[in-house]
């Protein structure tokens, strides 16, 4: 294995590149120049470039004119954006923002990786794939980890730093403390599929299609009991729309093959239907809602028994997933609060709200799935059964 030089912190003076001008790209690359850095934005496709370049050029306006920056120039100065990997000979660390294909990204690596110094990081914003397989397309691995930003990247706090099993130890703490240098919350997730978030939360999207294919309540009743009774920001259905199920099914996907088939994380055919009709959400004007101008929002029919069992029955399967990912150490019982909380707004951590809950209600909520439908889908994590018999906490 070659190892790089044991790069020990980094600073403003820490020339930053983006691989991908898309809309993570361009965000994380704002996030940068923000803190501080020259960013280099790369991309082989010269018109996202250009629509990137405006688009940044057009945010830094906006938040000039809102006096949250002193002058858009004086970002935008930082910039540079190339359509040549050559451009990457400078800088101390690259983030790649580009599409989630496995192979497409090992290529991407192997290629930038041949322009960079021996002490430059090399970092994935994958939502999903494997950190390790990515290092593996290198020459130096160690010098490869996983820096998965939320959308919109200037606007989320959460970060999750995945080292793979290649990854030389001492780069998270770099990683962390840049993090922190550019005012985001760095949590740390073992590189298992989905990492801390896209594993924990599979099942407010899964599950609540399941009760609405089941035909147990419709999708404006599923997400309003969520957002009244729930708390959460967003209905799972909204969300899904919000998020793309280009993206979100994908995601699913990937995490649902790269656990063996485990049936946890199950895809529906109802949202691949979507994907295949082109309907994607808010981006293509129809999803699991319809988003043209003259369509009304279908009204939410609610009673007190259905909305509580719809409510326990999604949230003990994401508690279950929180408590499972502390039991196979994914992350510590802090990371994986903070990251369901920063990452996708829950209103409270899931450790947290089994404690509130718990543990004995969660696991006899599970139980009585797992009773009614024999499907290894709504098995109990051993950890919480252990916390449930013994009357424990988490947090």
């Amino acid at each position: 294995m070659i190892l790089c030089e044991t790069k020990t912190k980094m600073d403003k003076n820490t020339t930053i590149g983006i691989i991908g001008s898309g809309a993570m790209g361009a965000g994380i690359a704002q996030v940068a120049a923000m803190a501080g850095h020259s960013v280099v934005v790369y991309d082989n496709n010269t018109a996202a470039l250009d629509k990137a370049k405006k688009g940044l050029n057009t945010t830094l306006l906006k938040l000039q004119e809102k006096g949250k920056i002193t002058s858009a120039d004086e970002v935008m100065n930082r910039f540079s954006f190339a359509d040549e990997v050559s451009v990457f000979s400078g800088c101390g660390l690259i983030i790649e923002a580009i599409l989630e294909n496995l192979e497409i990204k090992k290529s991407v690596f192997s290629e930038v990786e041949m322009v960079v110094s021996g002490d430059c990081l090399l970092a994935s914003n994958t939502s999903s794939l494997s950190i390790t397989s990515i290092a593996a397309a290198c020459k130096n691995p160690s010098r490869v980890l996983g820096l998965h930003f939320f959308n919109p990247a200037p606007v989320m706090a959460l970060v999750e730093i995945i080292p793979a099993i290649q990854t030389d130890p001492t780069h998270i703490s770099v990683a962390k403390e840049l993090m922190l240098q550019w005012g985001k919350t760095p949590v740390i997730a073992k590189d298992t599929p989905g990492f801390i978030v896209n594993r924990i939360a599979r099942p407010f999207y899964g599950e609540a299609i399941r009760i609405y294919e089941e035909g147990i309540a419709d999708i404006a009743t599923i997400d309003s009991i969520m957002t009244g009774a729930g708390r959460f920001r967003m209905g799972p259905f909204a969300l899904m729309d919000y998020i793309g199920h280009d993206v979100n099914y994908v995601v699913t996907e990937t995490v649902f093959q790269s656990f063996f088939y485990d049936p946890r994380y199950k895809p529906s055919f109802s949202q691949k239907r979507l994907l295949e009709a082109g309907w994607l959400g808010r981006k293509s004007g129809r999803g699991f809602y319809n988003y043209s101008l003259d369509t009304e929002t279908p009204a939410a029919i609610i009673d007190a028994d259905t909305a509580g069992y719809i409510l326990n029955r999604i949230l003990a399967m994401l508690i279950n997933e929180a408590v499972d990912a502390l039991h196979m150490n994914v992350a510590s019982d802090a990371d994986i609060e903070t990251a369901m909380t920063k990452g996708v707004n829950y209103p409270t951590g899931l450790l947290q709200w089994c404690d509130d809950w718990g543990a004995a209600k969660c696991l006899a909520t599970l139980d009585a799935l797992y009773e009614e439908y024999h499907e290894d889908r709504y098995r109990a994590s051993t950890l919480l059964r252990k916390h449930a018999i013994e009357n424990k906490k988490f947090v």
